[in-house]
């Protein structure tokens, strides 16, 4: 069982602004996911959905997905990362499936799996 501790997940803004502003983008229809290397983020993430995406409930729905996404994919990604994933619009209501495919998808493109 994996389990994702609070403390490999991004809380503070500054962090956010600092992966968004300098990492690298790479984005699908559902998900947007920056890759960053920096010292003190090493093997850190964040999830991210903006107001655009609807009320709390959806967004907080969307940010669980994503967050079991990379929980489950978390053994297969390489060391040293700081990652943020964004949703998008078209994630809302999406199915469990079609978010893990748009990360796993943007995963390969980014090259942030070991195999």
């Amino acid at each position: 069982m994996y389990k994702l501790p609070k403390s490999r997940i991004l809380c503070r803004r500054n962090d956010f602004q600092k992966v968004h502003r300098f990492g690298k983008s790479y984005a699908n229809r559902y998900l947007v996911l920056y890759v960053f290397t920096a010292s003190g983020l090493e093997d850190k993430v964040g999830f991210a959905a903006g107001k655009k995406l609807g009320n709390a409930v959806t967004r907080n729905r969307v940010k669980r997905l994503m967050r079991e996404c990379y929980r489950l994919n978390q053994g297969d990604i390489k060391n040293n990362l700081c990652l943020l994933l964004v949703g998008r619009k078209p994630a809302v209501g999406k199915k469990y499936d079609v978010i893990e495919k748009a990360f796993l998808d943007l995963g390969r493109k980014a090259k942030i799996f070991r195999r």
